[in-house]
């Protein structure tokens, strides 16, 4: 690749929100949701200026240390090429931050991706699967990052050095409901109390039901209540959000395939169009139904 960089170079970059687990799927299996960030990188002669609204506008810093554009530092050390001699960034953030939801993978992406694209401005697939790698590397896990690049449903695993994704198509009757708390949880929080050790048998069980959740999200909608028990994170994290948790309970035993979205405290339901309607909770969840992003990261040269 080569460095280019002109003065007034501009990219856009839009990435979707995403949902990770959806129960047993625990740092595999992410699903791209119709919500997401908006970042535009353009070359400037110098200095870095960062400006922020929606989503963390005031709160996220707006310096060397904002997660856009650490992400796109770290790309351009793995693509081998020395950053711009200035840059202007503006982050339009339609994300809830610490729900679940997939924010930090959502930056993570759209940093990458912006970089990527400054430097070569075709996103090909080539390319899709450099950001893919760069960000779930960044993440640490390839559920979110993966999700936000591809879009759709996402299967991801490490072979090697490399993290591999396929993405089987989703059955058109799926509807995901959302439940969003004004209470937070940060990921390192909520991973910090899981165990290091489980028993085989709830490994065997989830991976089982893991097995189950493709079957159900492409085929067959009627198995998604089975398909997304898990045994594994959602309750070792019981104690970190316990409103979740309930709510997660009452929704299953109503019938309704209810799981912790991401590391939470947003609850997902994996419902169908028929039934979306009728699942409700009371007035502390902000409930939406934000659809499937089926086409995920995409990158625009203005």
């Amino acid at each position: 690749m080569a460095q280019l960089f002109p003065l007034g170079q501009r990219v856009r970059v839009e990435v979707p929100a995403s949902t990770a687990n959806l129960g047993p799927g625990f740092d595999s299996i992410g699903l791209a949701l119709g919500m997401g960030d908006v970042v535009t990188a353009e070359i400037v002669p110098a200095g870095l200026h960062i400006s922020v609204d929606g989503e963390g506008a005031g709160v996220v810093p707006d310096d060397e240390t904002h997660l856009v554009w650490r992400s796109m530092r770290t790309a351009w050390e793995r693509l081998g090429v020395s950053g711009p001699p200035g840059l202007k960034l503006h982050c339009h953030n339609g994300v809830p931050h610490s729900r679940g939801l997939g924010s930090s993978a959502a930056a993570i992406v759209a940093g990458v991706a912006a970089a990527v694209a400054l430097v070569e401005p075709h996103l090909d697939e080539a390319a899709r699967r450099t950001v893919s790698d760069i960000a779930s590397d960044l993440e640490g896990h390839p559920d979110n990052a993966s999700a936000s690049v591809y879009g759709g449903l996402t299967v991801s695993w490490r072979a090697g050095d490399r993290w591999l994704t396929t993405c089987p198509p989703v059955h058109p009757e799926i509807e995901p409901v959302i439940f969003i708390p004004d209470s937070t949880l940060s990921t390192d929080r909520a991973r910090a109390v899981l165990p290091d050790v489980v028993p085989l048998a709830d490994a065997a069980r989830t991976a089982g039901r893991a097995a189950l959740l493709i079957e159900a999200m492409t085929r067959r909608p009627d198995l998604l209540l089975a398909a997304t028990a898990d045994w594994l994170h959602q309750e070792a994290r019981r104690a970190s959000y316990p409103a979740s948790m309930q709510l997660v309970d009452t929704l299953r035993a109503d019938g309704h395939p209810a799981v912790i979205s991401g590391a939470g405290p947003s609850v997902l339901v994996l419902t169908t169009r028929g039934r979306a309607g009728a699942i409700r909770a009371d007035d502390r969840w902000a409930r939406t139904t934000p659809g499937i992003a089926a086409d995920g990261l995409r990158v625009v040269s203005l």
